[in-house]
């Protein structure tokens, strides 16, 4: 088929990559680690791991899954945290020992982690304390045998990481009462598998890697089956884009977006340390202060984030104070950038966003704007190496130039399908491995994409993909609750924010009411913002809730 993105490449960015360079994402670490031995790899409050160092403890954990809990290969493992040392750690100890990861959100409520860690059949999970009283909950009705409990201070020497605990622990108060019978602290596991010979596991690139779990094309919590290759396909695809822009060993890159979610895991975790690049691990964005005083700390050259981070840290007055002199790339990913944002952080930075596209099924990567922009362009950019896309209409046949279309995808990056999902992976990759995205598209003679909607009814807050689906289940259990239906409404500050619209069975039922139903039930970027009480809500003559009406009228 015809490519006519490839005409727009930057000059020296190869059209192909050579999967062939490495057998898994173990065999890439391990040959950074052995690369950038002693530069600093992950750089957590104050605290600095060289590569050599992370290596060592990765395959210290390694070596605990194997020798100690006597894991079998193939075995998946949970992990629960935010973005701490340990994460990466425990990533690739999990990945060398030949087991799946699966990567779990700490703030799931526990009806969210009770169905992911059922669905992947996770044994063992990693969690932070603070989250421990969640999994707690749920513990009896999943198939977890072994709980291997962080804390925040561990990393951190025994004086400095017992006073940071108990601060946490006895001032803060941010680690709820929890009690769980024979658990190992995170410590204690990386110390017992030190003293075992770890064995060598022979991986390949056609082995899984990853269980990431997403709503996927249809709204049901599924996990994509991320192979090795799949992730190292990506992690090529990037690193020829941005090879001639930056230098291996000296970057120091912004990880403030939780490693759980693909786009970070992939960008910041896997494609810079492929770089041999510090990665600066900040644990609560939120936190803008203390992130701020980062920032100010550290010359960063790469910084990545979605449109949210962007556009509260521009906003800040004190942001403008940070000197941006050392600042090369900044990435925008996870959901659209505003142009009023783009225009802000160039304008405070001096640096462009430059955005790229992709969605879990893809590891995410699939496009991205060339990094020789110089502005905002409201592009998704081009295909990267090795990829190629499609637009068809509803009927699978391609779509004229410039006309939309929905985008279908096809690469090594291309997930292996959804866990023990046959028919919704056959929903989703047809024979020919073409990738399905729900997005609509449009392309012009130059091959640049550009996103005009979407074609089912996901919506993205902060980054995050909801589905109406789950929104209105759980909110039909509530028992005051007639009928409700969820659309998704443009917010300055997520990008979309949920709106439901509800029927009330009982008239006591109040707003305030129901968000706090919500709030047991739903992770905080999944409660609705805004609640609006109906006599009825329009159906189709077979008594389908419309949706689309729903928004017409919420838009007037």
């Amino acid at each position: 088929m015809e490519k006519p993105w490839l005409q727009s490449y930057e000059t020296g960015v190869a059209h192909e990559i050579d999967l062939t360079r490495y057998q898994s994402i173990s065999d890439v670490f391990s040959q950074s680690a052995q690369k950038f031995a002693a530069k600093p790899a992950f750089q957590n409050m104050g605290k600095v791991l060289t590569y050599a160092e992370t290596a060592k403890l990765a395959t210290d954990f390694a070596s605990y899954l194997q020798n100690v809990l006597k894991l079998p290969r193939g075995e998946r493992v949970a992990v629960m945290m935010p973005n701490l040392l340990q994460y990466p750690v425990a990533l690739f100890g999990i990945l060398q020992a030949g087991m799946i990861a699966v990567n779990t959100n700490p703030l799931y409520t526990p009806r969210e982690l009770e169905h992911q860690l059922k669905d992947s059949g996770a044994t063992t999970i990693v969690v932070l304390e603070n989250f421990a009283n969640t999994l707690e909950l749920v513990l009896p009705r999943t198939h977890i045998k072994h709980v291997i409990i962080a804390s925040v201070g561990e990393m951190f020497g025994t004086l400095k990481g017992a006073l940071m605990n108990f601060v946490i622990r006895k001032i803060k108060k941010m680690v709820p009462e929890y009690r769980i019978g024979q658990t190992i602290t995170f410590k204690e596991a990386l110390k017992a598998g030190a003293a075992h010979t770890f064995t060598p596991v022979g991986l390949k690139r056609e082995d899984t890697a990853l269980l990431q779990y997403t709503g996927g094309t249809t709204g049901v919590a599924k996990g994509a089956v991320l192979s090795h290759g799949n992730i190292i396909a990506n992690m090529l695809q990037a690193g020829e884009w941005i090879k001639n822009r930056l230098k291996e060993g000296e970057e120091t890159v912004i990880g403030a977006l939780p490693l759980y979610h693909i786009f970070a895991l992939t960008v910041n975790l896997m494609i810079f340390a492929n770089f041999g690049s510090k990665i600066l691990l900040i644990t609560n964005p939120r936190d803008m202060k203390t992130f701020l005083g980062e920032l100010k700390k550290e010359r960063v050259t790469i910084f990545v984030g979605v449109n949210t981070l962007f556009n509260g840290m521009a906003n800040r007055p004190e942001f403008a104070e940070i000197d941006f002199s050392a600042l090369k790339l900044t990435v925008g990913g996870g959901m659209a950038t505003q142009k009023a944002v783009a225009e802000k952080w160039k304008r405070i930075t001096g640096t462009p966003i430059v955005e790229a596209y992709g969605l879990t099924e893809a590891s995410p990567g699939v496009c991205c704007n060339p990094l020789n922009i110089d502005a905002y362009s409201g592009s998704i950019g081009l295909p990267v190496p090795s990829t190629e896309v499609m637009l068809r209409n509803a009927d699978g046949s391609p779509v004229p130039q410039g006309q939309p279309g929905e985008l279908w995808v096809r690469g090594p990056q291309v997930m292996q399908g959804y866990w023990q999902r046959p028919e919704e992976t056959a929903k989703a990759i047809d024979a020919e491995g073409w990738l399905e995205t729900g997005d609509i598209a449009v392309m012009d003679e130059k091959g640049w994409l550009k996103l005009v909607d979407r074609k089912k009814d996901l919506i993205v807050v902060s980054g995050f993909n909801v589905y109406p689906n789950e929104i209105e289940e759980v909110i039909a259990h509530n028992d005051k609750v007639l009928e409700v239906a969820c659309i998704g409404v443009p917010d300055a500050k997520t990008g979309e924010a949920l709106k439901v619209f509800v029927v009330r069975k009982d008239p006591s039922l109040t707003e305030a009411e129901l968000i706090a139903f919500c709030r047991q039930e739903l992770t905080g970027y999944k409660v609705p913002k805004n609640i609006e009480f109906r006599n009825e809500l329009p159906k189709s003559n077979v008594g389908k809730i419309l949706r689309r009406e729903l928004r017409q009228t919420a838009a007037s």
